[in-house]
């Protein structure tokens, strides 16, 4: 770190990468370890943070983190992170409620300027509307959100034996893994619209 409390350039970068699915046989869990596979081979440190080992209690405005369990924990963790990917099933077309309860324990000093990648994974069509909301309070964040996503549909059929089953959408989650890397080596700009409304409500 400098002086200021940036990064150096000597800093390695890191990518954690955060499941929002509490399952024992998650399919988000594997995609994400693989996105994060392919990362280290950019030479970086990468860290999966499996809310399963995580004491989250529901978001309560008027508890302080430090007494909410892990939270606080958890939020330095993805503050110290260069990138951040954000892994979820689709629940009633958005994301899991664990994802939600992360995030909602987090704010613009873990999120602001900070590179993000996206992946959901339905058991049926698309997760393009899980996406959609991620990436919607990830700008309201101010993150810097990868073009690149990964929408992992019919996921039962997708992964065989714990591999994926498709070539094409293998290379897509490694992708991912890859584009955190190279994303959080670039100067974020600008602000995003959103993050001006980003006021709390009480």
């Amino acid at each position: 770190m400098t002086a200021d409390g940036d990064a150096d350039s000597t800093d390695p970068i890191r990518v954690v990468a955060i499941c929002g699915s509490l399952r024992e046989d998650s399919y988000t869990r594997l995609a994400l370890r693989r996105a994060l596979e392919e990362a280290e081979r950019g030479g970086v440190e990468t860290e999966l943070l499996d809310l399963r080992e995580w004491d989250l209690p529901a978001f309560d405005a008027d508890v302080d983190r430090a007494s909410a369990g892990d939270a606080a924990e958890l939020a330095a963790r993805v503050r110290e992170a260069d990138a951040v990917l954000l892994g979820t099933p689709m629940y009633h077309g958005s994301f899991s409620s664990p994802l939600k309860t992360a995030l909602d324990y987090c704010g613009f000093e873990e999120f602001e300027d900070k590179t993000v990648g996206l992946l959901a994974v339905a058991g049926g069509a698309f997760p393009v509307t899980a996406l959609e909301h991620l990436r919607s309070v990830c700008r309201s964040l101010n993150a810097w959100v990868i073009p690149h996503q990964v929408a992992v549909a019919n996921a039962r059929r997708a992964v065989d034996d714990g591999e994926f089953v498709d070539e094409s959408l293998e290379n897509r989650v490694a992708t991912l893994g890859r584009r955190a890397v190279q994303y959080a080596r670039i100067e974020p700009d600008p602000d995003s619209f959103e993050s001006d409304q980003n006021v709390g409500a009480r």
